[in-house]
């Protein structure tokens, strides 16, 4: 089963990926993770995302889809795969379409995590991130049990660029731009399912298990 997670900056799209890849026996591939290790590593292609990222403008389509491209090569991708991050435009979507034609696959269903504006803001300039372990905590849902520690390692939380609240402004409006016009699009291939993000992330996570599993049995 090939996936597409869809929705803003903030609607839980991280989190919910990683259940899902566990239940399903499916592959995440986050654009996200790939870039931050590309930034870390300090290697040019991280420098010019880097710069992207700051100013809370999306990557270029060109850039990203040489990304995607070369990890969905990797032999772990043939039992299927999970993209949280990926498409973010018509164009990356249409180029995502061709790539897998050369591999003789396609996307099964595009999932679109719905969330207000006002809630992606509240969530973002909450969101923390461990300094060393990376652990993701959120200071109105999922705070720490010590102020700025992590409960895992101990290690400082910090605030990263692109959640701070100016930014967040901007990636919203880049988000209408850009990705929105993909909810059509998929919803016209009839590839589209929406599932509510405002509320708990075990609630949200049990919807998309039976959004899923209904999906299964109709593909059979």
């Amino acid at each position: 089963m090939n996936v597409i997670l869809l929705g803003a900056p903030g609607s839980g799209k991280g989190t919910q990926a990683q259940r899902l890849v566990k239940k399903y026996g499916i592959l995440h591939v986050s654009t996200g993770d790939i870039f931050r290790e590309a930034v870390a590593k300090g290697e040019s292609i991280g420098k010019e995302v880097q710069s992207y990222m700051k100013a809370g403008a999306l990557v270029p389509d060109e850039l990203t889809v040489k990304v995607v491209a070369t990890r969905l090569d990797r032999p772990d991708c043939e039992k299927g795969f999970l993209l949280d991050g990926f498409p973010r435009t018509v164009s990356q979507a249409q180029a995502l379409e061709k790539i897998l034609e050369t591999k003789k696959k396609k996307i099964d269903v595009a999932v679109y995590l719905k969330l207000t504006e006002q809630e992606v803001i509240k969530r973002l300039s909450g969101r923390r991130h461990c300094a060393q372990c990376a652990k993701v905590y959120n200071l109105v849902s999922q705070p720490p049990k010590k102020a700025d520690q992590c409960d895992a390692c101990g290690g400082s939380l910090i605030q990263r660029e692109d959640d701070k609240p100016e930014t967040v402004k901007k990636r919203i409006v880049v988000y209408q731009e850009s990705t929105q016009p993909l909810i059509v699009y998929y919803q016209e291939k009839k590839l589209l399912e929406t599932v509510s993000g405002d509320g708990d992330i075990d609630s949200v996570t049990q919807t998309l298990y039976r959004t899923l599993d209904r999906f299964l049995q109709s593909s059979r």
